[in-house]
């Protein structure tokens, strides 16, 4: 039995036709893969939409972004435990960004790792403080500190050397941390 009213369903239609654009940039900056991101902010909807009656939200928007942040990194634990199959993989779905982003800046994203990645996307693309980074993340300031600080560094190496060759893929000498 539902106790969500016509309303309620209604101005969460608003929200998520509102949200999704935004909440799947932030998706995309936090998985690096359009499939992921589709996943994600689904996963995030269905989140709020089973709360959306029976929970009073003083912001939606920033909850959804918390329970999107947290629920990537319950993926990415399950991830560690997952063993990988190759395989084919469709590129047809297609996540819409709002700026052009450079080949090598996809491919140095790709070499941080998810923690990096992720205080990363929730500094730049939210433009959240450490404070609210540490929230999202339920880790402490300093360990966000840290993951700041380590990815930005190796986002700087990245683009010396592309500019160095900007022919050559930035991936061939990096190697994960």
């Amino acid at each position: 039995m539902s106790t969500h009213t016509t309303r309620d369903l209604g101005e969460f239609g608003e929200f998520a036709r509102a949200q999704t654009p935004g909440l799947l940039g932030l998706a995309h900056a936090l998985t690096g893969n359009p499939h992921d991101a589709w996943d994600l902010t689904q996963e995030t909807l269905v989140r709020m939409g089973e709360r959306w009656g029976r929970t009073r939200f003083d912001e939606p928007a920033a909850y959804a972004r918390t329970v999107m942040t947290r629920l990537n990194i319950d993926r990415l634990r399950r991830f560690r435990r997952e063993v990988l199959v190759p395989g084919n993989h469709r590129e047809d779905a297609r996540v819409e960004l709002v700026g052009e982003l450079d080949g090598w800046l996809v491919e140095a994203l790709a070499t941080l790792s998810p923690r990096q990645r992720t205080a990363l996307a929730l500094r730049y693309v939210e433009d959240l403080d450490v404070r609210g980074i540490a929230a999202r993340m339920g880790c402490a300031e300093g360990t966000v500190k840290a993951h700041l600080s380590r990815g930005t560094e190796r986002l700087q190496s990245e683009l010396a050397r592309h500019r160095a060759d900007p022919t050559r893929p930035s991936t061939q000498e990096a190697t994960p941390r």
